[in-house]
């Protein structure tokens, strides 16, 4: 049975522990989720490496990516990046004045 939901619906309020990440789909080894940031970043020196390709979407709001092997990329509403399998990377900013969105696909 189908069930419609809003991706811009029940945001939280507060963030008491950090980004929130909700999944919204997991099939056949595919996962898609929604990051919700308000000015969260990586911690500094902290790098981000999966073992699953990811491809990346910003919905709202505004973001910067850092490489190890690659210059900041600066993603804005509906910029998307892909990230390779093993590629070291973080979230170095998100914006302040507003909740950032992601979607986020994980494969």
């Amino acid at each position: 049975m189908l069930h419609p939901a809003n991706i811009f619906k029940n945001l939280p309020e507060s963030f008491p522990e950090g980004e929130q990440f909700d999944e919204l789909l997991f099939r056949g080894g595919v996962t898609i989720e929604r990051i919700i940031s308000d000015g969260h970043k990586t911690p500094e020196g902290q790098w981000l490496c999966s073992g699953k390709n990811e491809w990346v979407v910003v919905l709202e709001g505004e973001g910067i990516l850092e490489f190890a092997q690659n210059s900041p990329v600066r993603l804005a509403r509906g910029d998307y990046c892909f990230i390779p399998a093993g590629c070291k990377h973080r979230v170095a900013d998100t914006s302040q004045s507003e909740k950032t969105i992601w979607l986020a696909i994980h494969f």
